[in-house]
């Protein structure tokens, strides 16, 4: 076995900056260090770059710059869509799903648990799909509601359709919120088509900064009050003075995958397609959850692995990491934590005595690591059987 490591396939919690995402924000860094709310020459000098960076979202999104709005990322573009819309418009019923991100789930729960919201979580069946026909349900039980469904599952790589999703929403005068976290950079969203009131992006993911994000907002439908006051920042949207370099590097980042989008889907398709053959191959009682095995109809990026049942289990990704492997045991955002994934424990029917794992893959990951990996993988399970 060719040792490749270290081997990096943790590219849903975060990725690399890209060289030429550096090299954007390096000036923003270093000479151009105006404030951009101040009226001098250098406060205008990085107010033209926020704006151009603005611009340049927008234009790839295929919307107005009026109506993306920069935060500090996915998490608080999230709350500001949540929270905002509650207030501005008075509703009192939300929809979400089990399997979303706790950027929306432990929001909304939040929320409720305060009294100024009802919850109900719309079923999904034992790939994790949302239940459309019991979303339409409580949509006609509960007009005006606000519904949060994200476009693409962070740990089984289902994806939504938002166009049918939003049409439903619309019949039923619906406030619809996705997060987009894990396909902005990986797919391409034309937000003049797409019947969504918001969307989030954030840098970190497509290989950009991390402390930066942005915010989506519907101008026709869906003008909110702030969530962070303290200032006239983003057009009295978001107080506080802006990361101007990680906007930079943001929209840097965005551009870059917009640009290099098919040749990194054709590579990063092909590297999943690798490990699934391989562990098939090699491992008979593999299987994968939820989409994330379908190739061409789900998250490109994301597999998730459900390993043999073995006393190793509960050691696997310590046991990877000794290999000098990173990968995840599901969502990375809430490291540390020892809780379970509360994604596959909302899919019925998971044994709870086997390895769970989830690899996901990047443009800089190569056909070798992902030998390396899974014949890392082999090795573990022969050793473990050898001990039994």
């Amino acid at each position: 076995m060719t040792t490749v490591a270290p081997v990096y396939l943790d590219n849903a919690a975060t990725t690399r900056l890209d060289p030429e995402v550096l090299d954007a924000m390096l000036p923003l860094m270093t000479e151009q260090f105006g404030n951009p709310s101040s009226i001098h020459s250098h406060g205008r000098q990085v107010r033209t770059a926020i704006e151009k960076a603005r611009k340049s979202v927008a234009s790839l999104l295929n919307t107005s710059p009026a109506e993306i709005f920069f935060t500090s990322g996915g998490t608080e573009a999230d709350n500001t869509a949540i929270r905002s819309s509650l207030e501005t418009f008075g509703i009192t019923h939300a929809i979400t799903s089990p399997v979303e991100h706790h950027a929306v789930l432990h929001t909304l729960e939040h929320l409720q648990k305060q009294g100024l919201v009802r919850l109900s979580l719309v079923n999904v069946d034992d790939r994790g799909h949302v239940d459309l026909e019991h979303l339409e349900k409580l949509l006609r039980s509960f007009p005006r509601s606000f519904v949060s469904l994200m476009h693409g599952n962070n740990e089984i790589g289902n994806l939504l359709d938002l166009d049918q999703v939003g049409r439903l929403c619309r019949q039923y005068d619906a406030i619809f919120h996705s997060d987009t976290v894990q396909t902005m950079g990986h797919f391409r969203h034309d937000l003049q088509s797409l019947p969504v009131d918001f969307i989030v992006g954030a840098g970190h993911k497509f290989h950009g900064p991390k402390g930066v994000g942005f915010l989506y907002v519907n101008a026709e439908r869906a003008k909110i009050h702030p969530f962070i006051y303290g200032g006239a920042q983003e057009r009295n949207m978001r107080g506080g003075t802006e990361n101007v370099y990680g906007i930079v590097g943001l929209a840097k980042a965005l551009e870059i995958a917009y640009r290099d989008m098919d040749a990194h889907r054709q590579h990063i398709t092909a590297l999943k397609q690798r490990m699934i053959e391989q562990l098939a191959e090699k491992m008979p009682d593999v299987r994968f959850n939820g989409d994330s095995a379908a190739i061409g109809s789900s998250l490109y990026t994301v597999l998730n692995v459900s390993l043999p049942a073995s006393d190793m289990s509960d050691m696997l990704l310590f046991n990877l990491d000794i290999a000098k492997i990173s990968a995840s045991g599901g969502s990375a955002c809430s490291s540390g934590s020892s809780i379970g994934s509360h994604v596959l424990a909302a899919l019925p029917g998971l044994d709870s005595e086997r390895g769970y794992v989830r690899f996901s893959f990047g443009k800089y990951n190569t056909a070798a690591e992902i030998d390396y990996t899974v014949d890392t993988l082999v090795g573990l399970y022969r050793k473990e059987a050898r001990l039994v």
